[in-house]
């Protein structure tokens, strides 16, 4: 499967691209310039040069932690039997993305907690090596920026809500309790949604309880990180439904008949076909063996004059299908929206073998609509 993010390769883990994400980057200058009054302060004779040097130093000690994250949930999900995907860096940290293997919700739990599990195993390290420390110094500076960073990273993932890692924990906690993942994937995104707001209330009521004026810097980032949070909830919530719905959605009930002419015959023979066919169907082209090539668009036989349809071949008012697009009429869920992503290359129908012999055309945004729920249409 490509890599669903845009970005630069820099390696493989698990199978799978690492990719850095051009959104990195922006994190990465705008965490320079915050963390430079910091070295400054920590080291006032330090020369400018000396204090971008060390901040960038933190920045790439903290995406390396980032990453350390991402690993440990691509190792636990291929060991769990999925395929790893991809691993990104991106603005907001980073993304593990992996697909197959059996849905199950220990499985979810423990690909999503090992994450901020790694982060807190690396506070510690860090922490370890801050009190080996005998004097101020930059790497000591580091150290301990690197444990406080990497406590409140694996600390704040394992808050219970989407799209957090414990967001997906709950998630995991209320699927194996009622039995329906939608539904875990119901209560978790709302309390992402509460924990998102929380983040904000939080930054404004907490100087204002302590007789201090809540800081502008902290509420603008406590807003982008809270409507991070809501928008995440609110997608995965989105998804959770469209999982459900495709559950149910299987070529058999979607696909619609179809009728079969040899590749060569005339448009005069298609056009008949259509017509001597009860109700709606689509005429299929097929080759020798019973391979279908295409199907007839029925405007362009419509647009053939009369007199010259026996004499025009079907393959002049024939719309080629995507070579390997063919689906089984018994397929369904997410592996049918897996192979159409894969195969179809935005044609807008594509054939439907029935123990190997055509049997219908699936319209792809038929298969979109099913799959949409109802408030997203």
């Amino acid at each position: 499967m490509p890599p669903r993010s845009s970005g630069w390769r820099i390696g493989r883990v698990a199978g799978a691209p690492v990719l850095v994400t051009p959104s990195w980057f922006l994190a990465a200058v705008v965490l320079t310039v915050l963390f430079a009054p910091t070295v400054r302060a920590f080291a006032p004779g330090m020369d400018s040069t000396g204090v971008i040097v060390v901040s960038f130093a933190f920045v790439l000690l903290l995406f390396a932690s980032v990453f350390c994250h991402e690993v440990a949930h691509a190792l636990v999900a291929r060991s769990r039997g999925h395929r790893v995907d991809e691993l990104a860096l991106t603005l907001w940290g980073g993304h593990t993305a992996y697909s197959g293997g059996g849905a199950r919700p220990l499985d979810s739990a423990l690909v999503a907690v090992v994450g901020p599990l790694t982060n807190l195993a690396l506070a510690v390290a860090f922490w370890i090596g801050f009190q080996a420390q005998t004097q101020a110094s930059v790497p000591a500076l580091l150290l301990y920026a690197g444990a406080f960073s990497n406590a409140f990273v694996g600390a704040f993932n394992l808050l219970p809500g989407l799209p957090l890692d414990g967001g997906q924990v709950l998630e995991s906690a209320v699927w194996a309790a009622t039995g329906s993942r939608t539904r875990g994937t119901l209560v978790a995104g709302w309390v992402g949604r509460v924990v998102g707001v929380g983040v904000v209330v939080g930054a404004l009521a907490w100087p204002l309880a302590t007789g201090r004026q809540p800081s502008w810097v902290t509420v603008m980032w406590a807003a982008l990180i809270g409507a991070f949070l809501w928008s995440g909830a609110t997608e995965a919530m989105r998804a959770g439904r469209r999982r459900e719905r495709l559950a149910g959605v299987t070529v058999r009930s979607l696909a619609v008949p179809a009728a079969v002419v040899k590749d060569g015959a005339p448009a005069a023979q298609a056009a008949r076909a259509a017509v001597d066919a009860e109700g709606d169907v689509v005429v299929v082209v097929v080759d020798d063996a019973g391979a279908p090539v295409g199907w007839v668009d029925p405007r362009a036989v419509a647009a053939i004059p009369p007199a010259q349809a026996a004499a025009t071949p079907v393959g002049a008012v024939m719309v080629p299908f995507a070579p390997g697009s063919a689906v089984g009429a018994d397929e369904g869920g997410p592996d049918l929206l897996r192979h159409l992503a894969g195969t179809s290359q935005g044609a807008r129908l594509v054939p439907v073998l029935d123990d190997g012999r055509v049997s219908g055309v699936l319209d792809v945004a038929r298969v979109a609509t099913a799959v949409r729920p109802p408030g997203d249409q």
